[in-house]
């Protein structure tokens, strides 16, 4: 199905269209009731609920089943309200469930942020040397890039049975619907997706020894992947047919969908658990500077690139709060450290907010705020000495982290960016976004926070028959309905000799 092909008719010519949009994010996940119309776009928060990974004798699990009875409780909530005339999911990337042969879930579905994969990548670029590996897929080394989750279960029962590997978001849309297959925004950030064929890399799966049988057939953000069953239906008190929408399924995909932008050259920055700052192209860049920069190449919607870093962004800040609120100590609410922090010393501590020791979950034994500690000492960075200056050393920290990925991403891309767009949970941290403006010497434009939603719908009312015809005329939309906050930089602090510190510590 082409972009802009409605499925089916599902209301009448210039009727306000009603969909779902389900976005999944590491810690929460929303059920979002949206109306598309001309001149018209709004999202209403139907269902909220925690999510977090759990740990099960020394691994870590999410809980599907878990996800999925909320996913339904947000449905149905959506469809008593009003009419609904389709259903889109979007989530997280990478991680995936197996199915046997007979559609039955094969165990618990491993977080990316399990320590199973730990080693695997060295001894993956043993067999594919890492010139190779980039040419063909184009992605970031990340320790839980699914090919490496797939070689660490390599040898176990699940993936000896699995007739079919699905992820996560392709996972909750076949329990709606009986339909398997995979959206290829989210198929390409697995490493196991040719990023220019745009197409499974059936022959890098036989050479690291994944089962390549068990990848699904790929779709387009766009296409209907079915009508929900009648099971399933039931349970949702629908009275009418309603179809499920492949939208760009990673919720970066469809964040960046939802970047309000013009005319301008732009960078963008997915701001939530984490941070995802990049450009949108219209084809891989795959050159040697590219590989050794460590930037990734990711499917966007409607055949576009995105080349962008993945930073550990604001899990760190959030894991440090949980830190000090389950130790129950007083003024650790956000609004109340953001504020300390505006009033710390700039740039006084700076540390590499990618330090894979920043991954792993805060624990009563490995808080997270001793490890930026420890990491701030190991540099020769002045120790943080307060909880309002580690605050500020993780956010001047993010923002340098930015402003370096940015201008590497432009380089390699030869563009030269003109404004900085903020979206997701992260557009609402004043702070943030104004360190971010000062630290690039660009204006930022923070908002909107629910990016990853609007996209969702956005792709979907295309599908179902509204007039959006292209990226430019939803991002109109968007800009037209949705208001956004300017950060214009400023000067007095040297980001320069900043960056210059943290590259002579590592």
């Amino acid at each position: 199905m082409s972009p802009g092909t409605p499925a089916t008719p599902v209301a009448a010519p210039g009727a306000p269209l009603r969909v779902a949009a389900v976005d999944l994010g590491a810690t929460s996940g929303r059920v979002m009731a949206a109306t598309v119309a001309p001149g018209h776009l709004a999202l209403t928060e139907v269902h909220r609920f925690a999510n977090g990974a759990v740990p099960v004798r020394g691994s870590l699990y999410w809980d599907v089943v878990g996800l999925h009875r909320e996913v339904l409780a947000g449905l149905r909530a959506v469809a008593r309200s009003g009419p609904l005339h389709g259903i889109g999911i979007d989530s997280w990337a990478v991680d995936y469930g197996l199915l046997d042969r007979d559609g039955a879930l094969l165990g618990n579905v491993h977080s990316h942020r399990d320590r199973r994969t730990d080693g695997v990548a060295a001894e993956v670029l043993r067999t594919v040397p890492a010139e190779e590996l980039y040419a063909v897929t184009g992605l970031q080394q990340l320790p839980f890039n699914t090919i490496y989750q797939l070689v660490a279960a390599r040898g176990t029962a699940a993936l000896e049975s699995a007739e079919t590997l699905l992820l996560l978001p392709d996972l909750l849309a076949y329990w709606l619907t009986g339909e398997v297959g995979a959206e290829r925004t989210n198929a390409s950030t697995t490493q196991l997706y040719d990023v220019s064929a745009r197409e499974w890399s059936t022959d890098l799966a036989r050479r690291v020894g994944v089962p390549w049988a068990i990848l699904p057939p790929l779709r387009d953000a766009g296409d209907r992947i079915g009508w929900v069953s009648p099971d399933v239906a039931a349970g949702l008190d629908l009275a009418q047919d309603v179809p499920v929408i492949a939208v760009g399924s990673h919720d970066t995909a469809s964040a960046v969908v939802g970047v309000p932008a013009g005319e301008e050259e732009f960078g963008y920055i997915s701001s939530g658990t984490w941070s995802l700052v990049g450009l949108e192209l219209e084809k891989p860049v795959l050159s040697e500077a590219a590989r050794v920069a460590d930037f990734t190449n990711e499917g966007g919607v409607d055949g576009t690139v995105r080349l962008l870093k993945n930073v550990m962004g604001l899990w760190v800040l959030s894991e440090c709060v949980r830190s000090w609120t389950e130790q129950g100590l007083a003024g650790t609410d956000l609004p109340t450290l953001l504020a300390g922090a505006g009033e710390a010393p700039a740039l006084r501590t700076v540390v590499d907010i990618n330090d894979p020791a920043l991954l792993a979950p805060s624990t009563a034994l490995d808080p997270m705020p001793d490890r930026v500690v420890a990491l701030a000492a190991r540099a020769g960075e002045p120790v943080p000495e307060h909880r309002m200056a580690l605050v500020r050393c993780v956010l001047d920290s993010l923002a340098l982290a930015y402003r370096r990925h940015l201008r590497t991403a432009a380089d390699l891309a030869g563009r030269r960016l003109e404004v900085v767009h903020v979206v997701g949970g992260g557009s609402q941290n004043a702070l943030l976004c104004q360190l971010t403006a000062d630290a690039c010497g660009l204006p930022v434009l923070a908002g909107p926070a629910e990016a990853a939603a609007l996209g969702n719908v956005l792709v979907q009312a295309r599908t179902l028959g509204a007039d959006l015809p292209d990226l430019a005329a939803m991002r109109t939309l968007v800009r037209a309905t949705h208001g956004l906050r300017r950060h214009e930089p400023r000067g007095g602090h040297d980001w320069d000799a900043a960056e210059a510190r943290l590259d002579a510590a590592r």
